[in-house]
Order: structure tokens, then sequence, then C-alpha cells
């Protein structure tokens, strides 16, 4: 049986980063990789102002079939490429377990999406590797649902679990989701996971998300994962989430000024 208590933070991407330590890490970028041209642009502009991280869906669960699905293994390798040209780390989701070895050669980090979250053999899946897994909350999952889902992959050997609130499905439909910092706080408190929040996905409104990145930084994030897209109009999928590239100073500033408040850094 899993004992989640000796699970222990911070969780080391590098040996001089670390998510769950003193520092809130952002993790930045499209929500779908589009074309070499629009990524690298993306990175070059998290790299310009400080960020660490690159995100990047190259596999896309979408609602609708008929969607853009994402580029598969064109879209890793050039998450991978323009990571790589400025000297930052990918994390990228795996939708299926045939994912998982694609998805763990080029990405730093696994995620699994919100959609994913009880999907068993996916977790055991990347319970076998050895990479850091950013395992998002279901959208109607309790937290105790959640932790049990961390509990899986960790039965398998991986402990490296990163959690992430994304927002849950209520009553509200003001806002694609309802940003749950309960959860944040009470994760903190009770857990040694470290938590990061995704205010792209818990609004739905790229307005909302600096209010939401401050919100979850308050309640005691270690990090955030944020979309940004050059031209969010154009985005091929969640463009009205996706904050503008220009917007990101003002992220970053907002960020770590909430850190520094705190008595943390941000990178």
């Amino acid at each position: 049986m899993v004992n989640l208590d000796t699970i222990t933070k911070p969780i080391f991407l590098t040996p001089d980063l670390a998510i769950g330590g003193n520092d809130v890490l952002l993790l930045a970028g499209p929500c779908s990789v589009e074309s070499y041209a629009q990524t690298r642009a993306v990175a070059a502009a998290v790299y310009h102002h400080g960020g660490k991280i690159l995100r990047g869906g190259a596999f896309k669960p979408r609602t609708s079939p008929y969607s853009f699905q994402g580029l598969g293994l064109e879209g890793l390798q050039i998450l991978r490429d323009v990571a790589d040209e400025f000297g930052l780390l990918v994390i990228s989701e795996a939708l299926g377990v045939e994912h998982v070895p694609l998805v763990a050669q080029y990405a730093d980090i696994i995620q699994i999406g919100s959609r994913n979250m009880q999907h068993y053999p996916l977790l055991w899946a990347v319970g076998e590797t050895d990479k850091p897994v950013l395992l998002k909350r279901g959208f109607m999952s309790t937290i105790a649902e959640w932790l049990a889902a961390a509990a899986h992959i960790a039965s398998r050997g991986n402990e490296r679990i990163i959690l992430c609130e994304r927002g849950i499905r209520t009553f509200e439909t003001a806002t694609r989701n309802t940003l749950d910092t309960n959860a944040i706080a009470l994760i903190k408190q009770t857990t040694h996971f470290p938590i990061i929040a995704d205010p792209s996905h818990a609004t739905g409104r790229a307005d909302l998300v600096l209010a939401a990145a401050r919100a979850s930084l308050a309640a005691g994030a270690d990090g955030l994962l944020v979309e940004l897209h050059p031209n969010p109009a154009a985005a091929l999928s969640d463009g009205d989430q996706s904050l503008p590239l220009e917007a990101l100073p003002q992220l970053m500033a907002q960020s770590r000024a909430i850190a520094a408040a705190m008595g943390r850094g941000a990178t």
C-alpha cells in the first residue's frame, strides 16, 4: 500500500530547478503546437522574460472529434527543438498508454489531463517511468479521488508527482470552470505534493487569467500553467483563454510580486 505521506517535495527537474521549493515556477506556452514559427515565438518570449518551462500540446483531447487534434509526433519534435534552442524544459500531455514512451522521449514532464485523471492504465504507465508527472484534477473529481489517482501513479514506483488544480465544473456558467483555491490551500497543508494552478482552463477567459493566477499564488500554489499564443484570435484551440505574448511581462511581474509578499521567489 502506498503511503502518500512519505512523498516529499521539492521535485528537482534539473539540479538547479525544483518545483515545490521556495520559488514558484511558470509553465507557459500554446495550448496546441500549431507550427514551428508559432511555437518558437512563444518559446522566445518565455525565455526572454525569465521562464524555464515550455508547455505545449502535441496530442489534444478535444470535445468534438472534428476539432484540431494536434500534430502528434511532429508537435513533440517542434517542442523539443525550440526548447533546446532556448534552454527550456518541456511539458506535454500523453493521452493514452501508447503515447507515454513517445512523450517521455521528447518531454521533461508528462502531463495527465483532466479527462484522463482516472484512466488507470495510463496512470500505471507513467508510474513506470522516471519522468515527473503533472496530474490535473478531473473537472468533476473530489480531492480524495484526485489523491487516489496520484496513489495509482506512485504504486508503480514513480513518486515525482505534481498536482494541478485546473478548475472544476459547478452550476456556474459565467466562466468555463470554477477555480478551487480551497483545494490549493488544502493540498499544501495536508499533503507533501507540489501543486500548481492552471488559470487558463479554470476561467476560460483571457481577461480573467491574471486575476486567477494571483489568487492561486496567494493560496499557496507552487507554480502556474498558462496558455500563451502569438495571435489568440487565430489559435486552433482555446484561443479565448490564451494570453497574447504582450501580456507575459505583466503576468511575470505580478507573479513575482505575489511570491515576494509570501516570502518566495518566482521564475
